[in-house]
């Protein structure tokens, strides 16, 4: 009873808005195209599709958003309707006024169900409404959709939708897409060339993607003397660099100018195939083996008709000397293959400028990690003059404590903020600990202080396995330290790297405060210049030692933080800088914290440059990036900034 009682109402509203739904231009257009609407066939539908976009009307855009949503349906008596859902219900809304009829039985009607060809279709149309749809969000997709399925008919709506545009970036974004496309469908060759020449200067791939296809060639061949027809790029010779003869020889072959050359398979297979009575082509068979003989048979098979003639390298010089070859533009117009070389020149000149401002950027990151790395090592070796070997394991260990503490604190950023300091302390403790217990029975014995240092850090790594596992463990940056600050398609870094370069120079900064304004750094430096003089004035040389080399190893214990972040968290992670460290305070210049710099910008531009020469080989890379050290400090043994006076000839 109950959906008799629905089938009636719906049938009165259906009736009661029968009246304004004839009379509406919309609905007329809609009933126009119905059959080709309701068939829903992707190589019919596009007349349609094209009929309601051209009509102009107020309400056509969210009709066709309805038809591409199969919220579009049509009654028995042909008329066409939306449908709606609220609160559960089907509702009937007129397509020319918008209005809700009233509830929608929809058992009784039809709906349109687009397939995925026709609602791409009605995507595109749906673009050209959007252009100048009142929310950004919507103009900004719908300049994506066309940057990503570029049509000519959207050349005009977007010409358009520039003039209206408030936005300023989106403003731009229209004029940039609308030189693409004029650049490709335009047919003011003027007009093509000026947007052509508007972005020679863009270095977007988007841009060198839409350049390339206008500079496409095909291969023409021509009767020697003559010239081939079209916008021709450059003649070629056959046997030179850019066409093979071969090549050459396979287009006379495909033009049906030459006959094909059989291979050496080509012939084989065709004396078996002819073998009679012992022979072939009157040659013996065993005398195949001889290629003079084979070349004989086949010739008699081609006299006879049975296979197609051999082709000697002196017909195929002849032919192709009989023939010219010319690479053609498939763009037709020279002013716009011209206009297109030259902003391919353009643009790759700027390419090649960008490239090398974003290897820069590598160089300058990577020379942050060093000196990160390295300024706690300035402080034991380059100040104090020991020389650590587990240095490396001091990194290592501020890594892990700050991925244990990121399992204790879940939030990322508080748990860096508390990383930092833990690490200082975990490592400076453990520091203390090796300068007591080993490094203060060894001041001036450098060998035996290498030696032990060495164990130990065989031994840390070893512990560190034992507790952590072989596994690289997760150290995870904050979500404001994900992504990466992208200037353009070429040039971009990291936010990781961004911030371990602000927290080298915070370093460079502590230090140069330490050393320089601190009773600590000053206690430091005259116990390093004349360790009895410092202990005359009241000054104990072993606590100051202590100190020094806690904080070289607590320095040690942050950049690990830093460089966990960046790089993976393992056992072995402290071997991966060791080398680096040392060479970075050694060729900078020994007991100076400038020169460590220094040193750090040399060593990662020296092996950066390095990769950029040698990408697919890191390991190379590094060889010769210590090769090349080597070499410098045959010449400079004293570093980039060589300590000066009394200090440095100790």
């Amino acid at each position: 009873m109950t959906r008799i009682f629905k089938t009636a109402l719906a049938a009165l509203w259906l009736t009661l808005g029968a009246v304004a739904a004839q009379a509406g231009p919309v609905q007329d257009l809609l009933q126009e195209q119905g059959d080709l609407i309701e068939q829903s066939s992707r190589r019919t539908i596009q007349p349609a599709i094209e009929a309601i976009v051209a009509s102009g009307l107020p309400r056509v855009q969210p009709v066709l958003q309805a038809w591409q949503d199969k919220a579009l349906w049509r009654d028995g008596e042909g008329r066409f309707w939306r449908v709606i859902e609220e609160g559960g219900a089907e509702i009937l809304v007129d397509v020319d006024t918008g209005e809700r009829i009233g509830p929608a039985e929809t058992d009784a009607m039809a709906q349109i169900k687009p397939n995925s060809g026709i609602r791409a279709l009605i995507g595109t149309a749906l673009v050209q409404f959007q252009l100048s749809d009142p929310d950004p969000a919507r103009r900004r997709e719908a300049l994506v959709s066309i940057s990503r399925d570029p049509e000519p008919e959207l050349l005009a709506p977007l010409r358009a939708a520039i003039e209206t545009e408030t936005d300023a970036d989106l403003h731009a974004r229209k004029i940039r897409l609308e030189r693409l496309l004029t650049m490709r469908f335009g047919t003011d060759e003027a007009g093509r060339v000026a947007a052509i020449e508007a972005l020679s200067t863009d270095t977007a791939v988007e841009t060198r993607a839409a350049l390339n296809p206008l500079l496409t060639t095909r291969l023409a061949v021509v009767p020697a003397g003559a010239t081939p027809e079209g916008n021709l790029a450059r003649a070629l010779q056959p046997g030179g660099e850019e066409l093979s003869i071969t090549a050459a020889y396979a287009r006379l072959v495909d033009a049906g100018l030459a006959p094909a050359r059989p291979s050496a398979a080509d012939i084989r297979a065709a004396l078996e195939a002819h073998r009679e009575g012992g022979r072939v082509g009157g040659v013996a068979l065993e005398t195949l083996g001889d290629p003079a003989a084979r070349a004989r048979a086949y010739d008699a098979l081609a006299r006879e008709g049975l296979v197609p003639p051999r082709v000697e390298e002196s017909d195929v010089a002849a032919m192709l000397g009989a023939h010219d070859f010319f690479d053609v533009y498939a763009e037709p117009s020279a002013a716009v293959t011209d206009a297109a070389r030259a902003a391919i020149t353009s643009i790759g000149i700027r390419v090649g400028a960008l490239q090398g401002v974003d290897i820069g950027l590598d160089a300058l990151s990577l020379a942050s990690i060093y000196f990160l790395a390295a300024i706690g090592l300035a402080v034991t070796f380059g100040v104090m003059g020991v020389i650590n070997m587990a240095h490396g394991e001091f990194i290592m260990m501020g890594a892990y404590t700050a991925y244990l503490v990121q399992q204790i604190v879940p939030d990322r950023t508080l748990s860096l903020i508390a990383a930092l300091p833990a690490a200082f302390i975990v490592t400076f403790v453990a520091g203390v600990a090796m300068e007591r217990l080993v490094i203060r029975h060894l001041y001036h014995r450098p060998l035996e202080t290498l030696l032990a240092t060495f164990g130990i850090s065989i031994a840390l790594q070893q512990l560190a396995k034992i507790i952590f596992g072989t596994q690289a463990r997760p150290l995870t940056a904050p979500d404001w330290l994900g992504g990466a600050w992208i200037v353009n398609d070429v040039v971009g870094i990291s936010h990781i790297r961004i911030a371990i370069f602000v927290l080298a120079l915070m370093f460079l900064g502590f230090f140069l405060f330490l050393m320089k304004r601190t009773r600590l750094g000053l206690e430091t430096r005259a116990v390093t210049q004349n360790p009895g003089m410092a202990a005359s004035v009241g000054i104990d040389p072993n606590r100051v030692n202590m100190l020094t080399f806690g904080l070289g190893s607590g320095i040690a214990g942050i950049a690990g933080v830093a460089i966990g972040l960046y790089a993976k968290v393992t056992s072995e992670m402290g071997a991966d800088y060791i080398v680096q460290s040392f060479m970075t305070v050694v060729v900078g210049g020994v007991g100076n914290i400038w020169g460590t710099l220094a040193g750090a910008a040399m060593i990662g531009g020296l092996q950066k440059g390095i990769e950029v020469l040698n990408p697919s080989n890191t390991l190379a890379a590094q060889t010769w990036m210590i090769v090349a050290v080597i070499i410098f400090i045959q010449f400079r043994p004293r570093g980039i900034i060589a300590l000066r006076g009394r200090a440095a000839g100790d």
